[in-house]
């Protein structure tokens, strides 16, 4: 209980899974907003943005991938999908959209709730209270702020949990493992996918070019890191 001031934006046209788990989320004190197809929810989340999203796929019209993208054009808000679609290529494209988590349908109540509640928690946690400075990438993880040369760079809170346990590890190799434990949770073992894709939107947003990147580094077989302020001038020496 005591997440009644948290608002979450249900969208799915299944009734009776919207009617479960709306009964399930109201129980638990957090404020539910619903609807049954993408135009809807892209209009509810003008009217009031929620601090979460619960979003399905496979809707008539406007589908659940259309607003991921439209939402991520403008917010970092969290967005979980719930989706009968289960394969490793339908969840890494999702995740490249912008998505933080995924739910394959059918689920447990109780672990829906579980996820609702992590990703709400990590949208709110602070890794660390100091400044991190990598050549021209800054970060600022007590007033949660990236910076690449001077500008700002909008990150989800997932892409920011990730590149906070690299900036408090920098120069040192993060397994994919170790990351999915310490983000997403134990539960998570199995889903490299999820680091991978997390990874690629990072680059994105921080590399001048992301085929080549001069701050996140990949390991091969092992994970990743975050380079050390020298070793990025050293690269762009030879860039």
């Amino acid at each position: 209980m005591g997440h009644a001031k948290q608002s979450i934006l249900l969208v799915d046209d299944d009734p009776g899974i919207m009617a479960a788990v709306k009964q399930a989320l109201v129980s638990h004190g957090y404020k539910m907003t619903t609807a049954s197809n993408g135009l809807e929810a892209l209009a509810a989340f003008e009217r009031e943005p929620p601090e979460l999203i619960l979003l399905d796929l496979v809707m008539p019209g406007c589908g659940g991938l259309e607003v991921c993208q439209r939402v991520r054009e403008f917010s970092s808000i969290p967005i979980i999908v719930l989706s009968i679609k289960g394969s490793e290529s339908d969840i890494v494209s999702v995740l490249d959209l912008g998505a933080d988590d995924y739910l394959v349908k059918p689920f447990r109540l109780a672990e829906l709730l579980a996820r609702v509640r992590a990703v709400l928690r990590r949208g709110n946690k602070a890794v660390m209270s100091r400044k991190i400075i990598c050549g021209d990438l800054e970060i600022d993880t007590e007033k949660r702020r990236v910076s690449v040369a001077n500008r700002t760079v909008v990150l989800t809170p997932i892409e920011y949990a990730v590149l906070a346990e690299l900036a408090h590890n920098i120069g040192r190799v993060m397994t994919t493992n170790l990351l999915l434990q310490r983000v997403w949770g134990p539960q998570y073992c199995d889903a490299t996918g999820y680091v991978k894709g997390v990874i690629r939107r990072l680059r994105v947003k921080l590399e001048q070019d992301p085929a080549h990147p001069r701050y996140i580094i990949t390991e091969p077989y092992l994970g990743y890191r975050l380079t050390e302020e020298q070793e990025v001038s050293a690269r762009s020496r030879y860039m």
